[in-house]
């Protein structure tokens, strides 16, 4: 059962043909019996090769739109009979079955002809049927089949039956079992994920994720955990699809952290140069200005300390300027849309820095399923793409928010929706400030970002801290006034918050006792 199988037949139907000559050439040298369907067939056909059809070893044509050309005993005995058994091989005998030795399938384009927008219908069509079929029987039967799914595994045979002389060993089937198992239950889960947005149910009674492995990482968080990171075909604009241009290989953090800092900048589309600089999946520094180093420089002078070893994500192209100024100091990881040549050199003078290019910005509005993994279970949720507007804001106060507050309120706003909570984020003329994040006490975050403020100001020699005349914005609701008492005392003058407390007059009675402007958004961004 264990023993090496010599390969004498191979069943080939793939709808990805790229490699499938020259894999099909190098089968044929070795002597294996080529049998295909439909296109790839031809393809093989024309490339000189000899194949025969599926229809004529099974004596039924392909029916129904190519719907039904595999399902036939004659295909899944060959893939399923035990050459060990008696039974199984008399039945082979009695119906004129042939054994097939490898399977090489790879499925319908369904993902990606949903990732392209296509109608119901159309995407129903694009459901396989025949080659998941195929390949779970014949990766149930690895102790006699080699299973192929992927292109990158054409190479790994072809090695196996140089080294085994035409025969692949069964450590060599169990793993191509393995993956293969892993390709039809990632197929089922993007076409169940699939129909239930199709058909609206947001609840559906089973779910099931799955990706496909991009790196294998060093470590996890910490060198005693193992990790690899997986891509789950979206090609959603950020870490997972971006090109790096150098440095060394992401770590798990960096990857975690880059994410963060990616989808932290592009709230503010591309409209103005922005830039976020995220340590620990925190932003310590955000800030717009004229143009991008004007932005980083902004961003930067936040928090100066916490910029060392930082990750740094832009809205717009990288210059020259900016890479000069950015290289001042040491950074993980630089991601944005584009990088000119220019910045492509200056970059290169810093070898360990790695650099991304993502080649555009996500839509931060789209509808996206996250998950986190809890002992037993998943947490699923929709991402948080809530997006507050001027005329969403509610004012609370006796005083109106000026043209610049209003400004600075929604531009903290965005911010706060990626900092963790408790979150409170002192914002100036269009910059970060002072950032307070995670603390179990809302007050503590208000406490520490106005703390960090003060540092600003001695790093910056500014002659007073930077929350005089600022603004704040509070993830959740001030469940008592302290905060915002708080919050004044460091200077601010206007207030963002969701509102909803029992003690919301008690928070508007301390604002306007101290001439703040306070606006209500009706929504919180709580981020853990």
């Amino acid at each position: 059962m264990t023993r090496p199988i010599p390969l004498t037949r191979a069943l080939i139907s793939v709808s990805d043909k790229t490699g499938l000559v020259e894999f099909a050439q190098a089968l044929a040298a070795r002597g294996v019996e080529l049998l295909s369907t439909g296109g790839t067939a031809k393809t093989l056909r024309e490339a000189g090769l000899s194949v025969r059809d599926v229809a004529d070893v099974t004596g039924f044509p392909e029916m129904m739109d190519g719907r039904v050309k595999t399902l036939h005993p004659k295909v899944h005995g060959g893939l399923l009979a035990l050459r060990d058994n008696e039974e199984h091989l008399a039945a082979m005998e009695a119906h004129q079955i042939e054994a097939i030795d490898l399977l090489v399938v790879n499925l319908y384009p369904f993902e990606e002809t949903v990732a392209k927008g296509a109608d119901y219908e159309t995407c129903i069509e694009n459901i396989d049927i025949g080659g998941p079929a195929m390949i779970r029987a014949a990766a149930k039967n690895h102790a006699f089949v080699s299973t192929v799914v992927d292109v990158e595994d054409y190479a790994a045979v072809l090695a196996e039956l140089d080294a085994n002389d035409g025969a692949t060993t069964y450590p060599f089937r169990q793993r191509l079992a393995q993956i293969a198992y892993a390709r039809t239950a990632a197929y089922d889960a993007a076409v169940s994920t699939w129909m239930a947005g199709a058909i609206g149910e947001e609840t559906p009674r089973r779910r099931a994720f799955a990706g496909k492995i991009a790196q294998t990482l060093r470590y996890g968080e910490n060198p005693h955990q193992q990790a690899a990171f997986y891509l789950d075909g979206t090609n959603r604009p950020g870490v997972a699809t971006a090109k790096q241009l150098q440095g060394k290989e992401l770590s798990y953090n960096n990857i975690n952290d880059t994410d963060a800092a990616f989808e932290l900048v592009s709230e503010f589309g591309t409209e103005k140069p922005a830039v976020a600089i995220i340590k620990h999946a925190n932003p310590c520094g955000v800030a717009t200005g004229e143009t991008v180093i004007e932005a980083y420089k902004r961003a930067f002078d936040c928090d100066r300390t916490s910029a060392f070893g930082g990750i740094i994500a832009l809205n717009q192209t990288l210059d020259a300027a900016t890479a000069e100024e950015i290289t001042k100091i040491f950074s993980e990881v630089i991601i944005a849309p584009s990088v000119d040549d220019a910045a492509k050199e200056v970059i290169a003078k810093k070898k360990n820095v790695r650099l991304l290019e993502t080649g555009g910005l996500p839509d931060t509005t789209a509808p996206i399923t996250t998950y986190r993994q809890v002992a037993g279970g998943f947490l699923v949720q929709d991402k948080d793409n809530g997006v507050i507007t001027l005329d969403d804001l509610k004012v609370v106060t006796e005083r109106q928010p000026s043209e610049q507050e209003l400004k600075d309120l929604l531009f903290a706003w965005k911010v706060a929706k990626h900092v963790k909570s408790n979150a409170i984020i002192y914002v100036k003329d269009g910059a970060t400030v002072g950032v307070g994040a995670g603390q179990m006490s809302r007050v503590d975050s208000t406490r520490i970002a106005a703390r960090k403020a003060e540092d600003m100001m001695e790093a910056c020699g500014m002659a007073e801290t930077p929350t005089k005349g600022s603004v704040v914005a509070s993830d959740a609701f001030f469940p008592f006034a302290d905060g915002l008492i708080t919050a004044a005392e460091a200077g601010a003058t206007a207030i963002i918050q969701p509102g909803g407390s029992m003690r919301d007059q008690e928070v508007i009675d301390a604002a306007n006792e101290r001439g703040l402007a306070m606006v209500f958004t009706g929504m919180r961004h709580f981020r853990h």
